[in-house]
């Protein structure tokens, strides 16, 4: 059984919607960063760090990344973005909220369950978003 966590951007995140597009920008961002590192450390850091290759969904537009591990110890993890509609309690008034879907299929090792909360740690703190983890917490990374 697959399990998910998300990154809902409310309305204090640093932007309202998400593309794939710029998910896979920050990935690439993510493995840079962690290739300075390794620089600096004299080690390579960055394929300790970023053990995946990014492959994009091709069939009927899907919007979703698949990151294919090594085979060994990181299999697969799943990222998409979306849109629902949320209501504010107060107001009463509804809106569509867009977030990042992180989906460890059914197969996934506890590796690509702490590299997928690490992602879903990163991604929510450079979007100031709210990330639902995967054991159902809730972390705020935006100004409250």
């Amino acid at each position: 059984m697959s399990t998910h966590a998300y990154i809902k951007l409310v309305p204090q995140s640093k932007q309202k919607t998400i593309t794939l597009e710029e998910v896979k920008q920050f990935l690439h961002y993510y493995q840079d960063i962690t290739n300075k590192t390794g620089k600096q450390l004299d080690w390579g850091y960055k394929e300790a760090a970023f053990p995946y290759q990014i492959i994009e969904a091709s069939e009927r537009k899907e919007q979703w990344l698949y990151l294919k591990g090594d085979g060994s110890r990181y299999r697969t993890i799943i990222i998409g973005v979306g849109q629902e509609q949320t209501t504010n309690e107060e107001t009463g008034e509804t809106s569509e909220q867009s977030f990042i879907q992180i989906t460890l299929p059914h197969g996934a090792t506890h590796g690509d369950k702490g590299k997928a909360n690490e992602f879903c740690k990163f991604l929510a703190k450079k979007l100031e978003g709210e990330l639902h983890l995967f054991n159902g917490r809730v972390m705020y990374y935006y100004k409250r």
